[in-house]
């Protein structure tokens, strides 16, 4: 016979644990669906209502003094919402959480083609040359991928589909983040949806945000970023403001004005747990904070208010009073379902999560006449460490050589060998690449030049210092800069 003990979850549930076979959650399935709601509706209204603050505050921190939660014209799509969206529909009609990345190429090809930005942006000019994921994400690929917030503002469905259980989260959120990030960015995703995933079980802050901690790589900065927060805090409980200005004094790195640190994971996710810890708990008051400590500061709304929403549930953050029309009006993504709103996306998010409960050992069941999940729950984890950049570019070189090489030597399609020339150049092939095929070589640079979206992703978009890097080996090998810039956003 096992031992068995129980604690309480905040409802007033137990959880049960079992040593051999792990722990295991038992939650009544209105509670469940009322944390995975209460999740979505933090997440989108802070999102939207973080966007008037979004890159406000970049050198000095904000001065909101008020704030009452509304979407009085319904919610509307935002990359904070819109990007997971089209995986959501998919996963649901194919009972799939980790799509084939062809896939999910054919998924942004169709659906996602306006209002992103930045490595979101870069990524889908690079689709078109037949680039697929995760090479979209690779730093050695993406320039905007070391440092891309997408690691965090794409995480945080995949913490509401699988509560309790953060390693389920972390290796689906990756999945889709690796799409456009890579490196610490990644590290970003699982710390985010770690403590999403274990909102479920506690809304006590520390065990929480212990999740987080636990599943980063205890290398990466995202780790000591996480101490020196946490450390900051309780040297200064009542000056939000002093540990935004350590926060900026340690991880500021290009002044401030420059995409890798308004539009990086180290700042925002700083300013994400600096708001989970100054929050208090509160819900309004949390989101607040995430306004005022800047930077890109909607996604540091959506991603606190999303763990916020699950502690307290959907329910309690309805009985606030707060304006809600229940809208999820589609203004960026490309033939989807029409008439969604706040309450069917959150029903897809339900579904998704009974089914990834049930793949993973748990199940539904009744108990005293209501009807219970139980989850085995997971123990926070690093599920993927840093990459050994060095190791990883040698492999890549390993891995797509003989491609290449074909697409130069013999592309039979002008996509054929444009990819090939934008790897070659990317992954250092270029000047043997130039010396063996002097006549095949132009003609792939020739090829490549017929994609001015990907030029000027190239040429005007891509970021210091990575896309300076690309740009000097794009010319070399023969790439001509465009005259003049062109419009990519739609």
């Amino acid at each position: 016979m096992h031992r068995r003990h129980f604690m309480m979850l905040p409802a007033g549930l137990p959880l049960l644990a079992q040593t051999k076979r792990g722990a295991a959650a038992v939650i009544t399935a209105d509670v469940l669906d009322d944390k995975i709601r209460g999740g979505f509706l933090g997440q989108i209204v802070g999102d939207l209502n973080g966007l008037k603050h979004e890159m406000k505050y970049i050198l000095e921190p904000g001065n909101v003094q008020e704030y009452t939660p509304a979407l009085p014209d319904g919610g509307w799509t935002d990359d904070d919402t819109d990007v997971e969206w089209p995986y959501i529909v998919e996963m649901e009609r194919s009972r799939n959480f980790l799509l084939p990345y062809r896939r999910i190429s054919a998924i942004w090809k169709r659906h996602i083609n306006r209002r992103i930005w930045c490595s979101h942006l870069y990524v889908r000019q690079i689709m078109d040359l037949g680039i697929d994921p995760p090479l979209t994400g690779r730093i050695e690929i993406n320039p905007w991928a070391d440092f891309n917030l997408s690691g965090q503002f794409v995480s945080e469905s995949w913490g509401l589909i699988s509560p309790g259980m953060p390693q389920t989260a972390a290796r689906i959120g990756i999945h889709y983040t690796h799409v456009s990030v890579d490196g610490e960015a990644v590290q970003s995703t699982q710390m985010v949806d770690a403590m999403i995933a274990t909102a479920f079980l506690t809304n006590d802050m520390d065990k929480i945000l212990d999740a987080g901690a636990a599943a980063l790589d205890p290398n990466s900065v995202m780790s000591q970023i996480m101490s020196d927060v946490r450390r900051w805090y309780k040297e200064n409980p009542r000056d939000w403001r002093a540990t935004r200005k350590l926060t900026k004094e340690k991880y500021c790195k290009y002044g401030g004005q420059d995409m890798r640190d308004r539009n990086g994971v180290w700042l925002n996710g700083a300013s994400t747990i600096s708001a989970l810890l100054y929050g208090g708990g509160d819900w309004d008051q949390t989101v607040r904070s995430a306004f005022n400590f800047g930077w890109d500061a909607d996604n540091n709304a959506a991603a606190s208010g999303t763990i916020l929403g699950v502690v307290k549930g959907n329910h309690f953050l309805r009985s606030q009073g707060w304006e809600i029309k229940d809208l999820y009006r589609n203004t960026s993504r490309d033939d989807m379902p029409e008439g969604e709103t706040i309450t069917t996306y959150s029903d897809r998010l339900v579904a998704l999560a009974r089914l990834n409960i049930s793949e993973h050992g748990g199940s539904m069941t009744t108990v005293n006449g209501k009807s219970v999940y139980r989850i085995h729950s997971e123990e926070p984890a690093n599920v993927e460490r840093l990459p050994d950049i060095k190791k990883q570019f040698a492999a890549m070189r390993l891995q797509l050589s003989g491609e290449i090489d074909r697409g130069i030597a013999n592309g039979g399609t002008a996509q054929e060998r444009a990819r090939a020339a934008y790897l070659g150049i990317c992954l250092d092939f270029a000047p043997e690449l130039q010396r063996k095929y002097p006549r095949q070589w132009p003609r792939a640079i020739g090829s490549l030049s017929e994609y001015p979206r990907v030029l000027q992703a190239i040429f005007f978009e891509a970021p210091f210092p990575a896309g300076d890097a690309i740009r000097e080996k794009a010319m070399a090998a023969g790439l001509p800069k465009p005259a003049h810039s062109i419009t990519l956003e739609k």
